[in-house]
């Protein structure tokens, strides 16, 4: 209880870094840090080159201490290569994520290799891999310009597992004989006596040299806490640069800024899943999620990196000129560019192998598309995951959910999933209900879904252990729970006290855990109950860093330390897993995770965890959510208004404002601050957070279209403009404001008491409307506007159909059959296009056809909508309700309707000269039918 009660106070007074590694506390990031540059020990031996196809395999000599490790390099289909290092014979296994790739990746057809005295040039395509044999390196070429290179700086390692050295009994005091072991060594990890050399004069001195360079090898101590090591160190490293560049982003998750920084003058960035409660912001350490995906950006390419290690993982970043480490053969790209920028990284795991991958755009979409080729699209959510969320720790019971649910029908907001903490629970024990404060919750959620509203409760991965309890009884008596060190079952404490986890690495465990949330299995469920898995990186309040001891052991006989960042995921998905089986596999699934790693996006959304009432929190969001979606998991989202503390009604309010523009849209707050559910607020800000609410609404069939194609496509839906906008390096650093797609720009307001605002407008020539005032502006330029608390830049971009529901109900499901708006933004050429994609909202059906994807497009005066798809064949009854033309210069003598019923039908409409604003009214044309509207003028 007192530690759960000291975790508690440290989360209300905010983050203790003490409670978290620096580089200089951990013992490989120290190591590969110090490694010297230019000085790699490690050549390809010669002789054991072979070329098969699109394979290149050798072996690579560290001449340091005569170990080999065995390499591959694949050059894959659609621009990706990758490369593989592993020790040849390792004493113990190694590591290898599984589960995140969706698929072997097709080899790419038509490779040639040649061979002369320093490597091998390997030509696809437009594309060329060279691989110099001493030292060991690769670069990477496209249409003849370096892209990328590996370990052009010679900061490679490779530490192979070993035998443990131990101490003479002669060179040892008598009380010490035992000094320095690992407790629970096995005989097989030490070297026999006679391998060690007999001691001179100087032995103690040479011991005392010897155990400062083993320091942390075998044993580690962080406070009170003592790793083990059993199998020693096992650190890997590798350098790459990217020449040309001068920004790269991703790598999440870090309260940092979009374009990475240099992390010359302190610690690297870290990805290690931790729970941080009330993170500081704008510095490199980890939090809750890891993707080690790294994205290189210029104006001329953009290339792409993934680090597939699930284990923890450090990288250094660092701006250098080209020229002081390119090879001589690629010397001439520099003639007239001796200033030629580079990045420079530096990626090291504490285990595991090297395993990356190469992505070569070229540009950042094509890279997106590369990236999910590998690792999976999103998954397409349903409907109601994509309109606003209510949540709090806790609503107190069934009568404060009824009266909760109720004000927002007094007060027209609508929303469309109600959210129970741990406090529902009985005890804390998951997939159980409190039978005083929630006495009958099926009748509860049937009262939610009657009108059309969903509920999510919380289900942790830590399990009470009480014996009294049917999941710790079935966990205990089936050997589901990680076991630590000595082969028992591990235990910690979180939210109920002492606990254990499921070993969610067993897909055994997994298919377990999934059948607890079948109706039978989850007493008082029904089918409109989601679930949220919070604390699953995992958290442990009593653990080192307030997580599980790396030396615990795993399904595989794998310690913790190999598994780490891919914990959360995999109970991401059984927990995804659980839902799909519920439903007999025909409903698509809601659950909302906060740890994540390289593939959590088909499995749900997360979060950007316990942040705080501030606006620096609130400018933080953006580059944190659009890092993650750079990375591949574009359903992320903050807490609004700030987990801790007590947002102001100007805060929150503006945050209301900024995150109905944002993917993941859900209101939460800690048990400790004052309610704050809209109605609360002053009349006034009410109405306008009302407003913000009512417009994520009328824009769900633009935001379900876009996760339609990130389902198929990957990519982020709240996009840094340098995605739209290759070239223009004014977008590049750009974090503040962003576009939903490419055709919303975005600039929410982040500062108190702020009666204007800078907005820059990319393009060349692009046209910008005023979503509210049907201005225009001209991009490229950055222009100060006055603004007012019921005001958030939001700008159309010419060019561009964007598809609304303007009939706001309580929830989304009840707009289903609602008819649709079209709002048509007029480029320069008096031209524009959009699409829309419709299905059922919740099922798979879609994946069987049942869909339709509707391409609109505005030329030559003339509205019309064809397939954009050759399959699909889904029906609606929702028609098309208005036109809004915004830029048309001539008022039209006529507008006409042709389409399925009806040929030439003379339509109504309204012309605002100034505002260059047609609206055309009830086309009455079924909106996923062929249909043409028809301007005469």
């Amino acid at each position: 209880l007192l530690v759960v009660l000291a975790i508690i106070t440290v989360a209300v007074n905010g983050v203790d870094r003490s409670n978290f590694k620096t580089c200089s506390e951990s013992s490989f990031c120290k190591r590969n840090r110090e490694i010297t540059p230019n000085q790699s020990p490690y050549d390809v031996i010669d002789d054991s080159i072979s070329i098969d196809g699109s394979k290149i395999n050798f072996d690579i000599r560290n001449n340091g201490n005569n170990a080999i490790l065995a390499a591959t390099i694949t050059v894959l289909r659609n621009a990706k290569a990758r490369l593989r290092i592993k020790e040849k014979d390792p004493l113990f296994p190694r590591y290898e994520v599984e589960d995140v790739l969706i698929k072997e990746s097709e080899e790419e057809t038509g490779v040639l290799a040649n061979r002369d005295d320093q490597g091998i040039q390997v030509n696809f395509r437009d594309k060329q891999i060279i691989l110099t044999l001493k030292p060991f390196r690769i670069d990477f070429l496209v249409s003849n310009a370096l892209v990328m290179s590996v370990n052009s700086r010679g900061l490679m390692n490779f530490e192979n597992y070993r035998k443990k050295p131990i101490i003479p009994e002669a060179s040892k005091p008598a009380d010490e004989s035992t000094a320095g072991a690992a407790e629970g060594d096995e005989a097989v990890n030490e070297a026999k006596p006679e391998d060690v050399p007999t001691m001179d004069e100087n032995a103690e001195e040479k011991v005392k040299q010897r155990d400062q360079e083993l320091q942390g090898m075998w044993e580690e101590t962080y406070k009170t806490h003592t790793d083990s090591k059993p199998k020693g160190p096992s650190s890997i490293g590798l350098d790459f640069s990217f020449p040309g560049v001068e920004h790269v982003y991703g790598i999440p998750e870090h309260a940092d800024s979009l374009a990475l920084k240099s992390t010359s003058d302190g610690d690297p960035y870290r990805l290690y899943n931790l729970d941080v409660f009330e993170y500081d912001i704008n510095n490199p350490m980890a939090l809750y999620g890891s993707i080690p995906f790294m994205l290189a950006h210029c104006a001329k390419s953009t290339v792409g990196l993934f680090w597939m290690n699930a284990a923890e993982t450090w990288i250094d970043i660092s701006s250098n000129k080209a020229k002081d480490s390119i090879l001589s053969r690629f010397a001439s790209m520099l003639k007239g560019n001796e200033e030629m920028p580079q990045i420079d990284t530096h990626w090291f795991s504490e285990s595991g192998i090297i395993d990356v991958f190469f992505m070569f755009g070229p540009r950042p979409k094509d890279v997106f598309e590369q990236y999910a080729s590998l690792t999976g699209p999103s998954y397409l959510p349903p409907l109601f995951a994509i309109a606003y969320h209510q949540s709090r720790w806790n609503y107190n019971d069934e009568d404060d959910v009824r009266a909760v649910d109720a004000k927002f029908d007094e007060y027209d907001i609508p929303y469309d999933v109600l959210w129970l903490d741990i406090e529902h629970t009985d005890g804390k024990k998951y997939f159980t209900w409190d039978s005083t404060k929630f006495p009958s919750p099926e009748n509860m959620l049937k009262g939610l879904a009657a009108k059309g509203r969903k509920m999510v409760t919380i289900v942790d991965p830590h399990i009470k252990r009480d014996s009294g309890y049917g999941i710790d009884q079935d966990a205990s008596s089936q050997g589901r729970y990680v076991k630590n060190k000595d082969d028992n079952v591990y235990e910690g404490w979180c939210w109920p006290g002492s606990s254990s986890w499921i070993d969610f690495i067993n897909p055994e465990h997994r298919d377990w855990w999934a059948s607890r949330f079948s109706i039978d299995n989850y007493a008082g469920s029904t089918d409109s109950l989601f679930i949220w898995n919070d604390m699953n990186e995992p958290s442990v309040f009593n653990g080192p860093e307030i997580t599980m001891h790396k030396d615990a052991k795993h399904f595989g006989d794998w310690e913790h330390r190999d598994i780490h960042n891919i914990f959360g995921l995999y109970v991401h998905k059984a927990t995804a897993d659980g839902l799909i089986a519920r439903s007999g596999f025909k409903e698509r699934p809601f659950v909302l995770s906060r740890a994540f790693f390289a593939g959590s996006q088909r499995f749900g959304a997360i979060w950007t965890g316990d942040n705080t009432a501030s606006w620096d929190q609130l400018k933080i969001s953006m580059p944190m959510i659009m890092s993650i979606g750079v990375a591949g998991l574009p359903f992320a989202g903050a807490d609004v208004g700030g987990f801790f503390k007590n947002p102001d009604e100007e805060l929150l309010v503006r945050w209301y404002q900024a995150a109905a523009y944002q993917p993941f849209f859900r209101a939460h707050a800690h048990i400790d601050t004052r309610r704050r559910e809209p109605w609360l607020l002053a009349e006034a800000n009410m109405n306008i957070v009302r407003d913000a609410i009512r417009a994520r609404y009328a824009l769900l069939p633009f935001w379900y279209t876009l996760f339609y194609h990130a389902s198929i496509k990957g990519g982020p839906i709240m996009r840094p403009l340098f995605v739209e906008y290759p070239e223009d390096a004014s977008t590049f650093a750009l974090s503040d404001e962003y576009l939903i797609g490419s055709d919303l720009l975005v600039k929410p307001v982040t500062d108190a008491g702020a009666s204007s605002i800078s907005v820059y407008f990319p393009g060349n020539n692009q046209l910008w409307y005023d979503t509210e005032t049907y201005k225009w502006l001209t991009g490229p330029r950055t222009v100060s506007m006055s603004i007012s608390l019921n005001k958030i830049p939001v700008f159309q971009r010419g060019g561009s159909i964007v598809p609304r529901k303007e009939r706001i109900r309580r929830c989304s499901s009840l707009m289903y059959d609602d008819p649709y708006t079209l709002t048509v933004a007029l480029n320069r050429k008096g031209q524009a296009v959009g699409q829309l994609y419709v299905d059922d909202g919740h099922s798979f059906d879609y994946s069987k056809g049942e869909f339709s994807l509707r391409k609109f497009t505005f030329e030559n005066n003339v509205l019309s909508s064809r397939p954009a798809s050759a399959y699909g064949n889904y029906r609606t009854n929702s028609w098309l309700e208005k036109v809004v033309i915004l830029g048309l210069k001539n008022k039209p003598s006529k507008v006409s309707v042709s389409g399925k019923n009806s040929t030439g039908r003379k339509l109504k409409f309204k012309y605002d000269r100034e505002n260059r604003l047609l609206v055309v009214k009830k086309p009455e044309v079924i909106i996923v039918d062929d249909w043409e509207i028809d301007f005469k003028f």
